[in-house]
């Protein structure tokens, strides 16, 4: 067998075939390994390298020339640069002109910038500062990253940089006019001479718009804008207590009124506190105008439906209303505000200093919050009354509670009375109708009799419900009961005069049987119906004539 003389051969003594690291931890800091001769390398390539490290060892010139290693002290520590120049950032201060197009008002804009370059990795960004109300996105204009200084591609180096010099970027020229004291120590410690500073240069737009523009007007005593300008982002807050007293479950909570002196606006925020067992919703009222005086409206405008706007409002809540110690009253609650912020009292005392700004003491909550008796509210016009009281005891309504006894005693029992109607117009004038007073819920329903020829559909005239009598309040209703209902009385129906003209027999048995409960002119008048008509009755069956049921 011919062996191949280029053939290696695995060495049979090798116990160990991880991958050799390529970096190497010295002082704390990862540094590349150097190549050392190992198994498998060329050994003349290895002996090239020693004898290498041999001439330059050699031809280097020795730092220790006298004594021995111990005199002359411990070498330095070795330390990356990208470590000892971490955080280390040089700041200049630039500008660019914008040339500005169709514009009869300026020509260019001068645009302030600064220049940051990282020692670290050589990197720069462009920062502009933004300026307030400018309308112009301003901030970051290049993030950081190597600046190439030529067609190259070669990036910019802390040597190129100067004061006076014109740094092109992209296409935009940034003059360089100052640096900070960090950058100029740098510089100068490096052996690099600074220019001069020279001083930025003038917007001419800016500086027109802080001029005041000639005014032949002459100005009002208030100016929102102005006010707008003057009194941006400065608030008032004032802590409160929300005396919540007239809620199902009285309790108070801690609060702050916040009062925004740029557009005269007020928000209320809730101060959450732990284990309250409430839910953390911060705005308890958003910020919106206060309403303080309305302006006079007629009794049929509809307020409740309609949202109010500026033309109903005569007066605004303004920092003279607010003042600690007292109670306000905003939309419908009671607050009670007990101190204010420093910036608050600094206000008051500028613009007002007759309000005093002093902080009282916070009362207990026991102490707010009294057991009084609840007030309902006045009836809306809406379902029966029963029916709008349970809105006001339950938070979701039940129907009122029945008497059950009464109804069980009088079920199926009804007074029919006949009525006829009372009307200035002809048409209506002598209708006829059936009235029928269920004793079991007092409740009233009519029923109109057919007539031939009136032109009018008969039947279910009302149905049952209880009918206030004329002049009744709605806190204190009074119902119409049998005990109104005499022959010949005048019953106002919903704007409907009815009169009863007679009753059945049924009715006068159960007066007779209620006789107590029953006024005695009611009782005879209905005696004297019914005995007139049993008269009439035994006549006729004298005369041996049939005799007419009277009609109920």
């Amino acid at each position: 067998m011919w062996l191949n003389m280029n053939s290696t051969f695995r060495d049979v003594r090798k116990s160990a075939f991880h991958r050799s690291q390529t970096l190497v931890y010295r002082n704390g800091f990862a540094l590349p390994r150097r190549p050392t001769v190992g198994i498998g390398q060329d050994p003349l390539l290895s002996e090239q390298l020693i004898q290498q490290q041999i001439s330059e060892l050699s031809s280097e010139t020795p730092y220790i020339t006298h004594g021995s290693y111990q005199e002359q002290g411990l070498v330095e520590d070795f330390i990356p640069a990208y470590v000892a120049l971490d955080k280390k950032v040089l700041r200049f201060y630039a500008y660019f002109e914008e040339d500005i197009l169709f514009s009869p008002k300026e020509q260019h804009r001068v645009c302030p910038v600064v220049i940051y370059y990282y020692l670290e990795d050589d990197s720069m960004c462009i920062f502009e500062p933004r300026v307030e109300n400018s309308g112009i996105p301003q901030g970051e204009r290049i993030k950081r990253q190597r600046l190439p200084r030529n067609e190259h591609g070669e990036p910019y180096l802390w040597k190129n940089l100067n004061i006076g010099m014109y740094l092109e970027v992209y296409g935009v020229k940034y003059n360089i006019t100052q640096c900070d004291a960090f950058t100029k120590e740098f510089m100068e410690s490096e052996g690099i001479v600074l220019n001069d500073p020279e001083p930025m240069p003038v917007d001419p737009y800016g500086q027109s718009r802080k001029s005041t523009l000639p005014s032949h007007i002459t100005p009002s005593s208030f100016d929102q804008m102005q006010q707008f300008i003057d009194m941006d982002r400065k608030v008032l807050r004032f802590f409160a207590l929300l005396d919540d007293a007239d809620a199902l479950f009285a309790d108070t909570r801690a609060v702050t009124i916040q009062f925004y002196l740029g557009d005269n606006t007020v928000e209320i925020r809730e101060i959450h506190e732990a284990n309250s067992g409430r839910d953390p919703f911060p705005i308890l009222m958003h910020r919106q105008k206060l309403p303080k005086k309305f302006k006079a409206a007629p009794q049929n405008f509809p307020s409740c439906v309609l949202e109010v706007s500026k033309a109903e409002v005569e007066e605004y809540y303004t920092p003279k209303d607010f003042q600690t110690g007292q109670t306000m009253k905003l939309r419908g609650r009671r607050f009670l505000l007990y101190d204010c912020d420093g910036f608050t009292k600094e206000y008051y005392q500028e613009n007002h200093p007759d309000i005093q700004m002093k902080p009282s003491e916070v009362p207990n909550k026991t102490s707010l919050v009294q057991l009084r008796k609840k007030e309902v509210p006045p009836y809306n016009g809406f379902g029966s009354l029963e029916d709008s009281l349970q809105n006001c005891l339950y938070l979701i309504p039940e129907p009122p509670k029945k008497n059950v006894l009464k109804m069980l005693e009088n079920n199926n029992k009804v007074l029919c009375y006949s009525a006829r109607m009372e009307s200035q117009n002809p048409d209506d004038d002598g209708r006829l109708f059936i009235l029928s007073y269920s004793l079991a819920n007092d409740m009233i329903s009519i029923y109109e009799k057919p007539t031939r020829n009136s032109g009018i559909i008969a039947g279910k005239f009302l149905k049952d419900t209880r009918i206030p009598k004329p002049g009744s309040t709605v806190e204190n209703p009074e119902f119409y009961s049998p005990a109104d209902f005499a022959i010949g009385a005048t019953l106002q129906v919903f704007g409907r005069r009815f009169v009863l003209t007679d009753a059945d027999q049924y009715v006068l048995n159960y007066l007779e049987s209620n006789a107590g409960q029953i006024p005695h002119q009611t009782l005879l008048s209905i005696h004297q119906k019914l005995g007139v008509r049993t008269e009439n009755n035994q006549a006729h069956e004298q005369n041996g004539d049939d005799v007419a049921k009277p009609s109920p």
